[in-house]
């Protein structure tokens, strides 16, 4: 599949480490790890974590054509507090380099002539008007695309009318479990069961997916008329941060391979568990270790 991601690259900054991250790039550096075509559009600053956020995403297989390097503020950063469980508080700093991304009249020419597949994009990035300007333009030059939206709530970074713009535009949606509760009260949805939001969902924005993502649970993945709830894998939690970019990038696999949600929701809940077990939200991984990895035997 051909892939545009749109949206933050920072570094999340933990108390004695730092790691690159953002959900849109976690997610492009994820899915070209399983070897789709990916173009990542971002900013970074001009100094020295920018550089690295560079260097970094070369070594990744990410193209940097679309990442630009801007003198308007530095490169994004979220301090980002670990629980006791791996749980991640986020105080994100703006503004941010990746406010400032722009796009000339020949990069959006290049957007198109890559007849992109799929169009990811989040919210965060989506809170400034200009890259919601933006963003309609590629759009816009890309009709056969698809759009993915991965909503990823953080704290006083959305608004439930953009929350609900976003969805209008989508046609594959994923969220985890809070997040539908959210959403639900805000769209006055008043299901008690996942299956009944998803396609209240479905149906209202006129979805061919949606997925809710349930941690240590698994996830519930609505596609077309059918409808599956996919055990997770437990592991020895390191942090999550990340992890959910990474199950986006095996769900959107998935689909786009035509698999059934049952096998959607195990290779991504696998995908999504490896992350979670290892540092940082893009540390190595193979197909071959999702595979591997086997749920404990069930008691008799």
């Amino acid at each position: 599949m051909k892939i545009i991601s749109i949206g933050e690259i920072l570094w999340d900054v933990f108390e004695h480490t730092e790691h690159l991250g953002g959900a849109p790039f976690n997610f492009a550096a994820h899915a070209r790890r399983l070897g789709h075509q990916v173009l990542f559009l971002s900013a970074v600053g001009d100094d020295e974590r920018g550089r690295r956020a560079l260097a970094a995403a070369g070594e990744l297989g990410l193209s940097t054509q679309f990442i630009r390097s801007t003198g308007d503020a530095a490169t994004g950063v979220v301090s980002v507090h670990l629980d006791a469980a791996g749980q991640p508080a986020y105080k994100i700093h703006r503004p941010a380099a990746y406010d400032h991304l722009r796009l000339e009249e020949p990069d959006y020419e290049c957007l198109s002539q890559f007849e992109p597949d799929w169009i990811y994009f989040g919210t965060l990035h989506q809170t400034n008007p200009r890259v919601r300007e933006l963003i309609r333009t590629v759009i816009g030059l890309n009709p056969r695309a698809r759009r993915f939206y991965d909503i990823n709530l953080r704290r006083d970074s959305y608004t439930p009318s953009l929350v609900e713009e976003l969805l209008g535009l989508a046609h594959t949606v994923k969220l985890n479990e809070d997040e539908a509760a959210t959403v639900g009260s805000f769209l006055g949805a008043t299901h008690r069961a996942i299956e009944d939001f998803c396609r209240f969902c479905a149906d209202r924005f006129h979805l061919d997916a949606i997925c809710v993502t349930r941690g240590e649970k698994g996830c519930s993945i609505l596609s077309g008329n059918q409808y599956a709830e996919v055990d997770g894998y437990p592991v020895q939690v390191r942090d999550t941060v990340g992890s959910g970019d990474a199950f986006a990038a095996a769900f959107l696999h998935g689909l786009g391979n035509g698999w059934p949600p049952d096998k959607i929701g195990d290779f991504a809940n696998r995908v999504g568990a490896l992350v979670a077990g290892r540092d940082g939200a893009i540390p190595p991984w193979t197909v071959e270790e999702c595979e591997a990895l086997a749920r404990p035997a069930q008691a008799k």
